[in-house]
């Protein structure tokens, strides 16, 4: 199992710096917590937007861990392709220019560098030497690997029992004691914990696509979404599912069949080679000659990996195809405002055989 890994993380790697050699990069400072793990086995995550608990730097040859001493011992352990250093006595724009030398540039994820850290790169680095990484690095990860999809799988398992043990007692709860049996529920199943805010919402709070839990009970009446997953080994799930209780109306009966068979015609289209855009608009039709087309207003899903939203996107947006190996959710809704709302989520594996959903519960109504 150890020699598999670090086999993964070497091949990894080796990807990483065939991007790199191809958009012509000298070096690049890696600082998303998500992919500083996938290229390294690094697992700390980062406290808060405005603290780091480290950056990867790849040149063709070398490989640095630039951490504080909150970290070095665990970084040596579970990074030992990488040379760990703590960066904080001399501070990143610093550290970065010892290690590569004078004159040389360094490209950044632009959408994880603060401005903080890009200013002080820029301070020490000579004029010009900091620029954006033209390429995102993240997309290296969306075909997953037999292990990483193995993970994913539990993860998923641990949210689908937990949800099952929530359903069947429901009735009575507030939205927040619901969401706190669920994120209890994920550890005491063997998860690390949710792998985002769970989302509760009763009643006309279901039209809130990401409402936050609160004092509401739930009733007899309501139709309820539970927006949910649990983290196991860092990988994430992502499940949404409508509770329905027994005194529906017949208008909260129709936008479930609508959404259901929305997700179902979505996950028909899902293949290797295809669009999010294509797939986003076999789910958008269906709710759209339904007459609700206006209340369904997110994209139909998003990848899932060691990060909860990850390429691929399934969206108006999405344009580009789709590989085999990625792992999708398929998540349509309808969302009421003032009534209430509906959405249903599958996760699915993007197989070279075609889509393979990867639930196993069978939570859904018959309407």
């Amino acid at each position: 199992m150890v020699r598999a890994a670090a086999a993964n993380m070497e091949e990894r790697l080796i990807r990483l710096r065939r991007a790199m050699r191809e958009a012509k990069l000298g070096a690049l400072l890696v600082s998303s917590p998500e992919n500083r793990r996938y290229f390294s086995g690094f697992q700390a995550g980062d406290p808060l937007l405005n603290e780091s608990s480290g950056s990867l730097l790849v040149t063709p040859r070398r490989l640095w861990l630039l951490t504080d001493s909150r970290y070095v011992e665990e970084a040596a352990t579970e990074a030992p392709a990488c040379e760990v250093l703590d960066a904080a006595r001399q501070g990143l724009g610093e550290t970065v220019k010892k290690l590569l030398g004078p004159g040389k540039s360094v490209s950044f994820e632009p959408e994880r560098l603060t401005v903080a850290d890009y200013l002080r790169l820029k301070k020490s680095l000579a004029p010009g030497a900091v620029e954006p990484c033209p390429f995102d690095p993240s997309e290296l990860r969306i075909s997953k690997e037999p292990g990483e999809l193995a993970l994913i799988t539990k993860a998923l398992r641990i949210t689908e029992e937990a949800i099952g043990r929530l359903f069947s007692d429901l009735e009575g709860k507030t939205e927040a004691e619901a969401a706190w049996a669920l994120d209890s529920d994920f550890r005491n199943l063997g998860g690390e914990g949710p792998a985002f805010e769970t989302i509760v919402a009763a009643g006309p709070r279901a039209s809130l696509p990401h409402a936050v839990p609160g004092p509401r009970k739930i009733k007899r009446t309501d139709m309820v979404v539970v927006d949910c997953g649990a983290r196991y080994n860092g990988y994430a799930s992502d499940i949404t599912r409508t509770w329905a209780g027994p005194d529906l109306a017949p208008w909260q009966k129709e936008i479930y069949r609508i959404v259901r068979e929305a997700q179902l015609a979505a996950i028909k289209v899902l293949a290797p080679g295809r669009t999010g855009l294509e797939v986003d608009k076999a789910a958008r039709d269906v709710i759209e000659r339904a007459g609700y087309g206006e209340y369904f207003g997110h994209g139909l899903g998003h990848g899932v990996g060691l990060a909860v939203h990850e390429a691929p996107r399934l969206s108006k947006r999405g344009l580009n195809r789709i590989p085999a190996g990625a792992v999708v959710t398929v998540e349509p809704g309808i969302y009421l405002p003032g009534k209430g709302g509906v959405r249903l989520e599958q996760l699915v594996h993007v197989s070279a055989d075609g889509p393979k959903v990867l639930n196993r519960d069978k939570s859904f109504y018959d309407f």
